[in-house]
C-alpha cells in the first residue's frame, strides 16, 4: 500500500511534489490507514548516465539528490520506491539497467536508500543480444538484489514487475518478485476498471496471489476525477479484495472528500491486508455470461473468499442501470449448509440483519458494488424447507431423492 506518482503527475515529477505528498499521506491520515509507501515513477534522472556509467538523479527536478529525498521520506515513517527498466531505455526513454543491473541495484538501494524498485519491461533488447527472453531478462534484476542484501543489515527490496502480464507472470514471478503487473496501463475510465478486472483474466488467475506474490492490477485511479463515486467504489473494492497492491495515484493536494473516505475504507483495507488469509476473492458465478466466459466489458459479477473474520462477498453489477442482485449462501464454497450468517456492510459499516440460505441486494447501482463480510451465527431454523438448497442428489436417509421423490428402489446403486 502506498503512492505512486505516474498517474497524476506522469513526467511532471520534482522533489518538491513527492515531499509535499508524502507529508499530505501522514496528515490526511493515509500513513495511519496503511498507506506506507512513496513511490517514484519514471522521468526523475537524466538522459544520460555519469562517465562512470550510473544514473543520475535530475539536477532541476531533483537538486537535492535522492538520498536526501529517501531520508525525508523515511523520517516521515515511510518507505521509498524507485523506478527501473529492465530494458535499454525506460518508456520514456530515460536510461534503462540492462546489463546494468547489479550497479543500478546498488545505486537505488546502497547509495540513494530506495526500499522497492518497481521494474518495467520497455525497450527490450534484441533477441540476439539478451538471448534468455522475458523471464530471464526480469532474473537477471532479481539476481542483482539478491547479491545486494547480502550486504550487512541489509533486506533485499521489494521486486515489483512491471510487466504487463506478457508471458504469463503469474506463473513465475513469485520465483523473483512480490507482484507482477497483469494488464497494461489503467485509465480512470470504467471501460478500463471492467476490462482490468476481465483483461488477461485476472478473473481466472485469482489463484496466483498470496502472502508470497500478488497479482498487479496497476495503479488506482481514485480520486482522478473521470469515475463516478460509484465506479470508484467499485474499482476500490475490485483491487482490494482481489489482493493487489493499492496504490494511490491521485494528487493529495486537491484530492475531494469523498475519494479520500473510499481509500481509507478500514473495513476494506481489512481484507485486503488480512494477516491469516493472502488468497484474493474469486468468481463463484458470472451472473449476466455464462460462467467462465471471458467478457472486457461485463466480467464476474459474484466473488467471495475466505478472511479472517468471515466469508467475503462482492457484488459487482456490470450494467450500465441499477440492479437487483441475487445469490444463494453456499454457491460460494466458504459457506456451511444448514447455518445462518450474520451481514455486515464493508461500505457502510453497519451490521445488516441475518441471512439464512440466500441473500438479495435491491437497486445496486449502475457500475456499483456491495461488499459483505459474512460471519457464521448458529443453525438454521428447524424444518425449512426444501431440505437442501441446492438439489442435487439430495437425500432422506431412508433412500428418497428429495429432488425426484422417488424411492433407493428406483435407483441404481
Amino acid at each position: 500500500m502506498g503512492f505512486n506518482t505516474w498517474n497524476a503527475y506522469h513526467c511532471d515529477i520534482n522533489e518538491s511534489i513527492i515531499v509535499e505528498n508524502a507529508r499530505l499521506m501522514e496528515t490526511l491520515g493515509l500513513l495511519g490507514a496503511g498507506y506506507n509507501y512513496m513511490n517514484i515513477d519514471d522521468c526523475y534522472s537524466e538522459k544520460k548516465r555519469s562517465p562512470e556509467g550510473d544514473i543520475v538523479a535530475h539536477k532541476t527536478r531533483f537538486p537535492s539528490g535522492m538520498k536526501a529525498l529517501t531520508n525525508e521520506i523515511h523520517q516521515l515513517g515511510m518507505k521509498a520506491g524507485i523506478y527501473g527498466d529492465s530494458g535499454w531505455f525506460t518508456c520514456q526513454l530515460y536510461p534503462g539497467s540492462f546489463q546494468n543491473e547489479l550497479r543500478d541495484a546498488r545505486l537505488f538501494q546502497l547509495e540513494w536508500g530506495f526500499d522497492l524498485l518497481k521494474f518495467d519491461n520497455c525497450a527490450v533488447p534484441f533477441d540476439h543480444i539478451i538471448r534468455e527472453g522475458i523471464v530471464g531478462k526480469y532474473q537477471r534484476m532479481a539476481d542483482a538484489i539478491s547479491q545486494v542484501s547480502k550486504e550487512p543489515g541489509k533486506l533485499p527490496m521489494v521486486f515489483s514487475l512491471c510487466q504487463w502480464g506478457r508471458e504469463q507472470p503469474w506463473l513465475w514471478g513469485k520465483r523473483f518478485s512480490q507482484s507482477w503487473r497483469t494488464t497494461g496501463d489503467i485509465e480512470p475510465t470504467w471501460r478500463s476498471i471492467a476490462s482490468i478486472i476481465n483483461q488477461f483474466r485476472n478473473s481466472f488467475i485469482t489463484w496466483a496471489s498470496d502472502f508470497y506474490g500478488h497479482n498487479d492490477m496497476d495503479i488506482l485511479e481514485v480520486g482522478n476525477g473521470a469515475l463516478t463515486y460509484e465506479e470508484e467504489k467499485a474499482h476500490f473494492t475490485a483491487w482490494a479484495l482481489m489482493k493487489s497492491p493499492l496504490l494511490i495515484g491521485a494528487d493529495l493536494a486537491s484530492v475531494s472528500k469523498e475519494a479520500l473516505e473510499i481509500l481509507k475504507n478500514e473495513d476494506v483495507i481489512a481484507i485486503n491486508q488480512d494477516p491469516v488469509v493472502g488468497t484474493a476473492i474469486s468468481p463463484f458465478r458470472w451472473g449476466i455470461n455464462p460462467d467462465w466466459v471471458s467478457n472486457e466489458t461485463h466480467p464476474a459479477q459474484y466473488w467471495s473468499d475466505e478472511s479472517a473474520n468471515g466469508t467475503v462477498f462482492m457484488l459487482l453489477n456490470t450494467l450500465d442501470e441499477p440492479a437487483d442482485m441475487f445469490f444463494n449462501l453456499t454457491e460460494s464454497p466458504w459457506i456451511r449448509a444448514g447455518r445462518k450468517y450474520s451481514v455486515r456492510d464493508l461500505w457502510s459499516h453497519s451490521e445488516n440483519g441475518t441471512a439464512i440460505r440466500n441473500f438479495t441486494a435491491q437497486g445496486v447501482p449502475a457500475h456499483g458494488v456491495i461488499a459483505l463480510l459474512l460471519r457464521d451465527a448458529g443453525d438454521e431454523p428447524e424444518a425449512l424447507e426444501p431440505p437442501c438448497v441446492r438439489p442435487e442428489w439430495c437425500m432422506d436417509q431412508n433412500g428418497t431423492l428429495i429432488e425426484s421423490g422417488v424411492s433407493n428402489s428406483h435407483l441404481d446403486l
